[in-house]
């Protein structure tokens, strides 16, 4: 898959990619770096968080139906995170979702 491809030479530096199971339809995605004036990046600094830990599951029909994206650590409450870790942006839903889009964007 590009996309995985394409976020490979971005390790270490914003996000890493590891396959759940070795299925490229499964990702767990370190993101390493927020925006550092958001409230979340204080939150990290504060408890010594390296990274957000999110799980991407692809459709079979990626890139024309978006992936399903959860936060696994740490907990986060409030603002788009629902209780179970999904995150709900009208840009992964059916109807926010481009093909355009790719993995890397939605992870800025």
């Amino acid at each position: 898959m590009k996309e995985l491809q394409d976020i490979a030479r971005l390790s270490d530096r914003f996000i890493s990619v590891e396959l759940v199971d070795e299925s490229l339809f499964d990702w767990n995605v370190k993101l390493h770096q927020v925006d550092k004036d958001s409230v979340l990046w204080q939150d990290m600094k504060e408890t010594n968080t390296e990274f957000i830990l999110l799980n991407l599951t692809f459709p079979d029909n990626f890139p024309f139906s978006p992936p399903f994206m959860r936060v696994l650590s740490p907990r986060l409450e409030n603002g788009y995170v629902l209780d179970g870790g999904a995150i709900c942006m009208e840009l992964l839903t059916p109807r926010g979702w481009s093909s355009a889009y790719t993995v890397e964007a939605v992870m800025r």
